[in-house]
């Protein structure tokens, strides 16, 4: 996010705000901060959500160096091998039972 865009944006976000920064539906941006993924709090008498700008800018600098990370761990030698590999890019190598 630019500064200049920041700036015109205030210190607390809408949900329509984090899904317009982040370029996805505002469901979308609603299942992070309901998952817990994006923390955010409940403002006022009906409980809007509200996401600090400087939490959404540490969400994206985490996102960026999980997929740096992934992609280094694809490209190590060790990405090949199951046992080793990230739990969300296994395959059930497991052996079926035919019963």
């Amino acid at each position: 996010m630019t500064d200049s865009a920041a700036a015109g944006l205030g210190r607390f976000l809408t949900i329509g705000d984090v899904a317009d920064v982040l370029n996805v539906s505002v469901g979308q941006a609603y299942a992070l901060v309901r998952s817990g993924e994006l923390p955010a709090i409940k403002i006022g008498g009906h409980g809007q959500w509200r996401i600090e700008r400087t939490v959404l800018e540490s969400y994206i600098e985490a996102k960026y160096e999980e997929a740096r990370r992934l992609s280094l761990w694809n490209q190590s030698d060790l990405g090949s091998v199951a046992e080793f590999a990230p739990r969300d890019s296994r395959r059930d190598w497991a052996p079926r039972n035919p019963g």
